[in-house]
């Protein structure tokens, strides 16, 4: 239910959030290869459509950075736009029929050694992606990701094209809009100016300097084919014509299922670990109900497939934006999404100044952040558990994807490279459990009303799940052990929840709780509880 009692904060937030999300869609539009009407589109469905359905109050959801790649890749493997729009409805449908299966804890099941090292793997090929643009060499605009790295048969000099055909307009474009992104990021800045992002200034500063070149006469000057192109309406009945009906063909072309089955993973993946972060970031703590946040995502994505939109998914950045502006109720997202639909209607003259060189580089500080070194670094010191299927993920899908090993498999680097790190991960767990059989024990002291909760030798991501659950049944003002005694591994996504629960949930419910018997290793206090066991 939309409250209307936080307007005065509400509207504010959803400006902020819109001033975000504007950049966003255009730049996610163009790492997909799809037209930019299409990223507005999934902008609007998932402000209006999943902001009014979510049981989320703080989520913002759009087109998502996470499905870039998936997106661009499935374009051009499947050949045509209209073909791939059968893959989101298809995505969306799945997405229903998960929620009515109640599988909004399916992310508990996934490691998050895969999940890094496909989110790492993304940011690569998004990098790579914005190669063409950063230079103004745009040859490959449409193609796949592949034809900027070729190697086998392709002639190696084409990977330096760009370099050798650079147009200093766009470049220098480019270079400014990266150097305002990164200074607009400092605390010195950022902190007096925080409901700004520093992509949405970015976007008008290039957008100055190419009316400056322009109205100099300069040679510097970036063309037509080098920005944004929306289509402009003069009439209701030319705006609707806009937008591309789905070719339904599609549902018999089997790379069509193999990636709406694919986004409805990835998708479904990014929106509950999304949803799970925001939950951390309420002040209220409000909990989502994770199966009708996938019902509300499905439905939004089902009605992006139907009317040309991109794969949508709750995103982050978006959300953090909106916790941060004060945001209290579902209204902002909604508003967010109101005020993108009016810009498409009376602005797309103003979105079509936008040189993509200055898209490029938000994308390029977007796709840094999902592949930093310290990612890297902190896998490793993780041990060899964690880092092991992070690498093989990361080793398959950009050997796939961006250069091009295996040419039958093109395209479907994401989908073979968490199967890959899935088959890792589970590989070293059963390799463990031929040591140490697993077992989860809890028992309940009635006298001294204390819950037990001893762990196994090996206690796995598998396990995940079931202690989540466990965890967030303690009833207020219990008291909780939680003992490692006799534990010779415990996953870290498993240490991830002990700790989550130990900073989130114990004084949120005021439970005396407890850790007894965790290695140093695992860099968790034993001593730390919110009142002493007796």
């Amino acid at each position: 239910m939309i409250n209307l009692k936080h307007l005065k904060t509400d509207l504010p937030a959803g400006l902020v959030v819109f001033l975000v999300a504007l950049p966003l869609c255009l730049g996610i539009s163009l790492a997909s290869g799809a037209p930019f009407f299409s990223g507005l589109i999934s902008g609007i469905i998932g402000g209006v459509v999943i902001g009014s359905l979510s049981s989320s109050k703080l989520s913002v959801s759009g087109p998502a950075a996470g499905l870039a790649a998936l997106v661009l890749a499935a374009i051009t493997n499947i050949g045509a736009f209209d073909l791939f729009l059968c893959s989101v409805l298809i995505a969306g449908i799945l997405q229903i029929l998960m929620s009515i299966a109640r599988l909004g804890g399916i992310a508990n099941y996934f490691p998050s050694s895969v999940i890094k090292g496909l989110l790492t793997s993304i940011g690569i090929l998004i990098i790579a992606k914005q190669i063409p643009h950063i230079f103004g060499y745009d040859k490959n605009e449409k193609g796949n990701i592949t034809e900027l790295f070729p190697f086998g048969d392709e002639d190696m000099h084409e990977l330096l094209q760009p370099l050798q055909h650079i147009n200093v307009g766009v470049f220098i474009i480019c270079v400014i809009s990266v150097i305002i992104m990164l200074v607009w990021d400092k605390p010195f800045i950022k902190n007096k100016v925080k409901f700004i992002p520093g992509a949405l200034v970015a976007v008008i500063v290039s957008i100055l300097i190419n009316e400056l070149f322009k109205f100099t006469n300069s040679s510097l000057l970036v063309e037509t084919e080098h920005l944004v192109q929306i289509k402009a309406a003069n009439s209701p009945a030319e705006f609707f014509g806009f937008f591309t009906l789905p070719d339904f063909n599609g549902f018999l072309n089997s790379k069509v299922i193999v990636t709406g089955i694919m986004i409805a993973i990835i998708a479904s993946l990014e929106t509950l670990l999304s949803i799970e972060a925001v939950d951390n970031l309420d002040p209220e703590r409000n909990v989502t109900n994770t199966n009708r946040e996938l019902f509300a995502q499905g439905l939004g994505n089902a009605i992006s497939g139907l009317i040309g939109g991109l794969p949508i998914t709750s995103v982050i950045v978006r959300s953090s934006a909106n916790v941060n502006a004060g945001a209290k109720s579902k209204l902002s997202a909604i508003f967010h999404g109101i005020l993108l639909l009016i810009c498409v209607v009376l602005i797309p003259s103003l979105l079509n100044l936008i040189p993509l060189s200055s898209l490029a580089a938000i994308l390029l500080l977007t796709g840094y952040k999902l592949c930093k070194l310290s990612v890297f670094s902190q896998m490793v010191k993780n041990g060899k558990y964690q880092y092991i299927p992070f690498f093989v993920t990361v080793a398959v899908i950009i050997g796939i994807d961006l250069f091009g090993i295996y040419k039958p498999f093109k395209g479907e680097g994401l989908l073979i490279g968490v199967v890959a790190g899935l088959i890792t991960a589970l590989a070293a767990i059963l390799h463990g459990n031929l040591k140490n059989s697993y077992f989860f024990h809890k028992e309940e002291y009635h006298d001294g009303d204390v819950i037990n909760i001893r762990l196994s030798e090996e206690v796995s991501f598998l396990n995940k799940g079931a202690l989540r659950e466990t965890l967030d049944q303690m009833p207020e003002n219990s008291k909780v052990v939680i003992d490692a005694k006799n534990t010779e591994y415990i996953d870290f996504d498993v240490l991830e929840l002990i700790k989550e629960f130990r900073d989130i949930k114990v004084p949120l419910k005021n439970i005396n709780f407890k850790l007894i018997g965790f290695h140093e290793k695992y860099r968790i206090d034993n001593h730390l509880h919110v009142q002493s066991v007796h």
